[in-house]
């Protein structure tokens, strides 16, 4: 069962060529996503998972996205697309609040960030630079 934090948002990208993404949390708890091409949106897909978190979602470029969410486990868990498909969910580990949602942002092609609330109150980061997913730092209190 997702908590009321999870099913009430949703994250959206802009895309090259009047492109929209959106993400949302299905009634299970699985990740929905639905893209807006050509003037409609298309039928929404499953992408899994059992969030507790609204989910974030980063672009950049082209194609490439990723879409982060915390899962049950109170860990931060994402999904990459690379412009053909999308890759497994993959843990980025985390003792994260459930319910809150984390924010994402990409500031270039080697470079996307995400924040998260810690189950400790603090703002917690994690960035890809490029080559791997640099470890977890605190950033703030609340």
């Amino acid at each position: 069962m997702t908590s009321q934090a999870a099913s009430d948002g949703v994250a959206a990208a802009a895309r090259t060529g009047d492109r929209l993404e959106r993400f949302w949390v299905g009634p299970t708890g699985e990740l929905l996503h639905a893209a807006y091409r050509d003037g409609r949106w298309a039928e929404p897909e499953n992408l899994g998972g059992r969030l507790t978190s609204a989910p974030a979602v980063a672009a950049w470029g082209d194609e490439p996205m990723e879409v982060f969410a915390i899962f049950e486990d109170g860990e931060l868990w994402d999904r990459y697309w690379d412009g053909t498909s999308w890759h497994p969910w993959e843990s980025l580990g985390g003792a994260l609040q459930a319910g809150s949602t984390p924010a994402a942002a990409a500031v270039g092609p080697d470079r996307l960030d995400v924040l998260a609330l810690g189950r400790d109150g603090q703002t917690w980061q994690r960035w890809w630079d490029g080559t791997e997913w640099v470890p977890w730092r605190a950033i703030s209190r609340g």
